[in-house]
């Protein structure tokens, strides 16, 4: 219980403008408090940077004095804290250089990139209530209350421009190429994949591999759009009361097997030159050999070159397992 009351604390459901949900990880205190202490040492540095600038200039200008020194470390300040931020996370949407290092980017409670409005927001707030001169301890630990006490971990300048921070790499591995199910291996010997290009058999292969994280019913409606248009361009079409997983994986699984052993090919052509550049590699399995892992026993067939044919089982798009 415990250990999924955490992820469900760490993970937040987006709704996007195109009104699908997104599982995104919310970035909490203990990666942003390092990211916020790097982007600390980097705004010292460019308002150093920038009084020494505006001091040489004031000199050469001939304008040099008391209250040019003053005007100098005003603006500079103004350039730091406003500018400089408003700027970096535009450019880089959503990124400083903090969030750059500890794999954050802040983006619109929607899920989408945060425009020059956000941005400024994030950055007059942070520069009025959350660095205020005298009282900085006082703000800072206040900012923290409500860092750590906000559902959705959103500090004082989130919640005014209505902004979240997410950790923009995920531990997820992509490594996994779904395999041809045995019992269809017959089939996908046969298959004509010339009209499958490669956009579309990568969004196979990527709806295969993160289809447990997506939601319903939007994982069935994203599986069988994207089954429907593979079947518009390879045939010949599956047998019957073949699940829908299943078809997906048997066809990027046989593009797969049939790249592989063109380069297999390729490389035993090129090692007859050059042996010592290429060391031996065993041959790639052939159709029928491959295990796709264990399949689910209760999966209603899926027809996917049947845009009228019996409603699709939200459980029918549930790939195997990856072995």
């Amino acid at each position: 219980m415990r250990q999924g009351r955490d992820t469900a604390e760490s993970t937040a459901g987006l709704v996007s403008g195109e009104a699908v949900h997104l599982e995104v990880r919310l970035a909490r205190a203990g990666s942003r408090v390092p990211a916020l202490l790097i982007d600390i040492v980097a705004q010292v540095m460019v308002f150093f940077l920038l009084v020494l600038v505006l001091v040489a200039f004031f000199g050469i200008t001939g304008l040099g004095d008391a209250a040019s020194s003053q005007a100098s470390y005003i603006i500079a300040l103004v350039l730091t804290t406003v500018g400089y931020p408003t700027l970096l996370l535009v450019l880089t949407r959503g990124r400083s250089l903090g969030k750059l290092a500890m794999g954050l980017r802040v983006v619109r409670d929607d899920g989408g990139p945060i425009t020059l409005r956000q941005s400024l927001t994030r950055a007059l707030v942070g520069a009025t209530l959350e660095w205020p001169g005298l009282l900085l301890i006082v703000n800072w630990a206040v900012s923290l209350v409500v860092l750590t006490g906000s559902p959705r971990g959103k500090r004082l300048a989130d919640v005014v421009a209505g902004t979240i921070v997410i950790h923009d790499r995920t531990p997820q591995g992509w490594g996994w190429v779904p395999t041809t199910p045995p019992p269809l291996a017959r089939w996908a010997s046969t298959l004509d994949l010339t009209g499958l290009d490669d956009e579309l058999a990568l969004a196979a292969r990527h709806f295969l591999a993160r289809s447990r994280g997506l939601s319903e019913p939007y994982r069935t409606r994203l599986g069988h759009a994207l089954a429907t248009e593979i079947a518009a361009c390879v045939t010949p079409a599956p047998p019957p009361d073949t699940p829908g997983w299943a078809y997906l994986a048997g066809v990027i699984g046989e593009r797969h097997r049939r790249a592989s052993q063109r380069l297999a090919r390729d490389r035993a052509s090129h090692a007859m030159l050059w042996p010592e550049l290429f060391a031996p590699v065993p041959a790639p399995a052939p159709a029928g050999s491959v295990l796709a892992g264990t399949a689910p026993r209760d999966l209603a067939p899926f027809f996917p070159g049947q845009p009228n044919g019996p409603a699709t089982d939200p459980r029918t798009l549930r790939p195997a397992t990856p072995a």
